[in-house]
């Protein structure tokens, strides 16, 4: 079957799945009707299209699961659930399970006991593999395997061991710092951020933490507080970021323990949106929800007086709307990011360019994304303008929305040249970053011929 056939068939399936669901069927019932009028799909391909999901959302769920029960996390990548849902490949025993609870079916309802069809003609012959490991590493656990897999962030073994063990155990530093000290120590860290160098970023936290660390608890202040909780909301984003679960929990919890000790709204809010966030990638949505509205309610109790608070505010709502749609629920989630986008039109002044209409706008494709409408994602981004948002990081993130959503609708050049502008605005952000890194790869692999490959080769370091 040729790429254009399997798109027009996508297209299709897209259309079954809305007109059903606007007819109020659930996914089981969407299922049946994708694979009558389109026998050409397997089960398991079908059932995807049915949740609307791309490969990667249903990769996303499939590690999500994996972590949640403590398992390794899964080498699985588009092209290789591409082949299982094409039949060239059938997945190993031991992932019977997993899709079978990310589907909420049986392994036969998914067509992984009995295939009935061949692959076709000219394709390799069906055969198991198993993906979960490599055989130099055996059965290490999930920590240990989360940082050898970080190899491929170009981010060093070492460093991380060393961020890890500062999280654990955090140093002293070389001298007690002020509050002003360990304040201009964190700038210098935002500006990492903002320019998306995570290497320099990641090789600063032990330090920091240890300075910020000694500075709150010998001061015994709000502020001392704030500022070390704020410290750890930094490293959660970046461990985020960069693929580290396990850093990125335990310095969540503390940045949320140390953000309610300087009872600071605004880093009680950070924090529980990011705390959130994780719960959301676990697929816990209603405790997701819950801490987030928390965040949101102590900051009303507030009354929004800082730029702080305020940006904080539209970010916990977005990140609240965006946690809705992956829980499936369309209309809360649409109609609480327009509200948000109305509030953010009054909060306009006292947010500033940090959070303002264009980032709430840049939530609500996004939340199109995870309801699985790439193309819907891509027109209202189109709206959008990269020079809309303040630093180079926000700036090659909304380039890095814009080239996930075209990869899911199929535009490799479109991809491409999404990911050439993120990289010239902030190389780390594609870089650095596994996702964007993995469809980087996987363009330049696939496509080699599109407008941009070659360039884009060249950045990731493909030969």
């Amino acid at each position: 079957m040729s790429r254009a056939q399997r798109a027009q068939i996508h297209h299709r399936a897209q259309e079954i799945r809305r007109t059903s669901q606007r007819d109020g069927m659930d996914v089981p019932t969407i299922c049946r009707a994708i694979l009558q009028e389109l026998p050409e799909l397997l089960p398991l391909e079908a059932r995807r299209l049915a949740f609307g999901w791309s490969r990667q959302q249903a990769i996303d769920r499939i590690a999500a699961l994996c972590e949640q029960d403590g398992q390794d996390k899964p080498r699985l990548n588009s092209s290789m659930l591409c082949k299982w849902e094409h039949g060239v490949v059938l997945p190993s025993v031991e992932y019977w399970a997993v899709l079978s609870r990310v589907y909420g079916v049986s392994p036969a309802e998914l067509g992984l006991q009995a295939p009935k069809r061949r692959a076709a003609p000219g394709t390799t012959r069906p055969r198991t593999v198993t993906v979960t490991g490599d055989a130099d590493t055996g059965g290490e656990p999930v920590r240990r395997r989360e940082l050898l897999t970080a190899t491929s962030l170009i981010v060093p073994l070492s460093l991380l061991q060393r961020v890890e063990d500062a999280l654990a155990a955090p140093p002293d530093p070389l001298r007690p710092e002020s509050l002003r000290q360990v304040r201009v120590r964190l700038q210098q860290a935002h500006h990492l951020n903002d320019v998306a160098a995570l290497n320099a970023l990641v090789a600063a936290f032990p330090a920091l933490l240890a300075s910020a660390r000694e500075m709150a608890y010998r001061t015994d202040t709000p502020a001392g507080y704030s500022l070390l909780s704020e410290c750890y909301v930094l490293m959660v984003r970046t461990f985020n970021k960069i693929g580290h679960g396990s850093a990125a929990r335990l310095a969540v919890e503390r940045a949320l323990l140390i953000a309610e000790r300087s009872g600071d709204p605004a880093m009680i809010g950070s924090a529980s949106r990011l705390m959130g966030m994780l719960l959301r990638k676990e697929r816990r949505f209603g405790p997701a929800a819950r801490v987030m509205e928390r965040g949101i309610s102590d900051l009303e109790a507030a009354k929004l007086r800082t730029s702080q608070q305020a940006q904080t505010y539209l970010r916990l709502h977005c990140a609240l709307a965006y946690t809705m749609a992956w829980a499936g629920k369309e209309r809360e989630a649409v109609d609480r990011i327009g509200e948000v986008e109305r509030i953010a039109g009054r909060l306009s002044s006292l947010a500033g360019p940090g959070m303002g209409v264009p980032g709430v706008r840049l939530y609500r494709a996004n939340i199109h994304y995870a309801l699985g409408d790439p193309e819907q994602a891509l027109h209202l981004a189109e709206e959008l303008r990269p020079q809309m948002f303040p630093t180079p990081e926000r700036r090659a993130r909304y380039r890095t929305d814009v080239a996930r959503s075209a990869w899911a609708a199929d535009r490799p050049e479109e991809t491409a040249r999404a990911l050439l502008g993120a990289i010239a605005d902030a190389p780390g952000e594609v870089l650095e970053r596994p996702g964007n890194r993995r469809i980087a790869g996987d363009l330049v692999t696939h496509y080699p011929r599109v407008a941009g490959a070659r360039e884009l080769a060249a950045a990731i370091g493909r030969p």
